[in-house]
């Protein structure tokens, strides 16, 4: 029995590894994976087992997670490869947008499958079936969210945990939420979503950049009646050790398909609103959210051809072209937000009302931003006009704090 249960061990271990480990690239790659230096001290959520194991002890568990939901104290195992071992009984798998394994696109149908390893069920909370139905979550006791968020609006995995957290309270499932660091969490920048600007890129009045974990937004949802019928989740959280909002955090593994590394995690507040424009960000090269550029040289003296990469940008923006503008790998890791991008290429290009899409108000979670653009104000009168939302958020959200 004893060397039945090493083998199991084992055979856990190794199939976690081949579940986290990065897919080998092309020899063009300049930027690294994300960081695997990790301060030894970090802990999160998941790290801390002897918080949650005996909540979960003859309970029916689903979870929701991805590939960043990985024990990184006992080598990268994953949280469902951990529990089944535990003897914890795990019964169906929720994932996010990009999927169980984080390589669709974006935007890229997730489809219901069952994980061949497993053999459980999945089901995929992105595309039409955003919200958990009663059906999916008959005979859980419990459910675990366990995603990695990068601490902005638009990032979605926190739309998909309002969903969660909705179907939850309104079918008597109780909620852990498994917190890890938000590697934007140091700072609160950016106007703040408007009545009438929600969509599944923005669902909360809060900032581009929030400032707040995960647990800490599902603190504020629940406290401020966000969710459908004001209904509240029952939630139970366990904290990061260790962290505060200061704290640097490299993550261990990439949220998704085109934030390869700290450094696009870093500029991915500043470049995403790109995506509400036809400007590349440098899908479909190995260093996303690190450049934008445009078929156009009067954009820069920068070039790069964005071409389709199987597993981060199967169709990018401006297949084939070469794109010119501006490099941005030699940014400080301690960027923060700023316009400065945005409006550049925007006078760069000269299209007035057509450089931007029907997408980019979604993004900025207002017209207002758009309109200042256009109206050629400059980068010091726009930020000022969201100041005061962004003092009201930090005054409403404090009471929702953990670090």
């Amino acid at each position: 029995m004893k060397q039945l249960k090493i083998v199991l061990l084992i055979s856990f271990l190794l199939q976690s590894f081949a579940f986290c480990k990065s897919p080998e690239t092309k020899k063009e790659q300049t930027t690294p994976e994300i960081s695997e230096k990790q301060p030894d001290n970090i802990l999160p959520g998941a790290d801390r087992p002897e918080e949650y194991l005996s909540l979960l002890e003859g309970k029916k568990i689903g979870l929701v997670v991805n590939q960043t939901s990985i024990l990184t104290s006992k080598n990268n195992i994953h949280l469902v490869d951990y529990l089944m071992m535990e003897g914890i009984d795990v019964v169906k798998v929720f994932v996010p947008e990009h999927g169980f394994r984080g390589d669709a696109d974006a935007g890229e149908v997730v489809n219901n499958e069952v994980d061949s390893r497993t053999g459980l069920p999945i089901e995929s909370l992105y595309g039409n079936n955003k919200k958990p139905s009663a059906a999916s979550l008959k005979g859980l006791d419990m459910i675990i969210y366990d995603l990695q968020d990068v601490g902005l609006r638009f990032y979605t995995y926190i739309s998909t945990m309002h969903y969660v957290m909705e179907s939850a309270a309104e079918n008597q499932v109780p909620l852990l939420i498994l917190d890890r660091p938000n590697p934007n969490g140091e700072y609160i920048d950016g106007p703040v979503l408007k009545k009438g600007f929600e969509s599944f890129v923005g669902m909360h009045p809060i900032p581009v950049v929030h400032g707040l974990t995960v647990a800490e937004l599902a603190n504020m949802i629940n406290g401020e009646g966000w969710l459908k019928n004001k209904v509240k989740a029952d939630i139970k959280i366990i904290e990061v050790a260790n962290w505060t909002k200061e704290t640097p955090y490299n993550l261990p593994v990439k949220p998704s398909p085109n934030l390869p590394n700290d450094l696009s995690i870093r500029l991915y507040p500043s470049l995403c609103f790109f995506e509400g424009t036809d400007i590349s960000v440098g899908r479909g090269t190995y260093f996303p959210f690190q450049v934008y550029g445009y078929p156009d040289k009067k954009f820069g003296e920068f070039s790069f051809k964005p071409v389709s990469i199987d597993g981060m940008s199967k169709n990018p923006p401006h297949q084939n072209k070469v794109c010119y503008g501006k490099d941005l790998r030699e940014e400080a890791l301690t960027h923060q937000f700023t316009l400065e991008y945005l409006i550049d290429a925007y006078q760069t290009s000269g299209k007035k009302e057509k450089f931007f899409n029907n997408f980019f108000d979604k993004l900025a979670g207002t017209d207002q931003l758009r309109k200042d653009i256009l109206a050629g104000k400059p980068t010091e009168e726009i930020k000022e006009s969201w100041q005061s939302d962004l003092e009201k958020f930090k005054e409403q959200s404090k009471p929702y704090l953990l670090y």
